[in-house]
C-alpha cells in the first residue's frame, strides 16, 4: 500500500507500507492491504506503520486529522 502523511507545513512521510494503525475518533484501528475504501476522522495520538521491506514499527505523532483509503492508497491530512 502507498502511504502519504501530509501536514499543513510539510510532507511527513511517503512510502510503501504493509500495515498502518491510526488513532481514530472512536479508538485505534488498522488498515491492511485490500481494505475496503473509507474515510475517518483522527484524534490525537500516534500513527504506527511498518514499511513493506521491514519489520520495525515506526511512529508519527499527530494532534488530529483525516485519513482516506482508496485502492490501497492511503492519504492522511494530519495536524502536528
Amino acid at each position: 500500500m502507498k502511504l502519504d502523511i501530509i501536514s499543513p507545513d510539510k510532507k511527513l512521510y511517503t512510502g510503501k507500507v504493509r500495515l498502518v494503525q491510526f488513532p481514530g475518533a472512536d479508538g485505534y484501528f488498522e488498515i491492511l492491504k485490500d481494505h475496503a475504501p473509507m474515510i475517518s476522522l483522527l484524534k490525537e495520538g500516534n500513527i504506527k506503520y511498518i514499511e513493506l521491506d521491514s519489520t520495525e514499527e515506526k511512529l508519527i505523532e499527530i494532534s488530529g486529522g483525516v485519513v482516506e483509503l482508496n485502492n490501497n492508497e492511503i492519504t492522511v491530512l494530519a495536524e502536528e
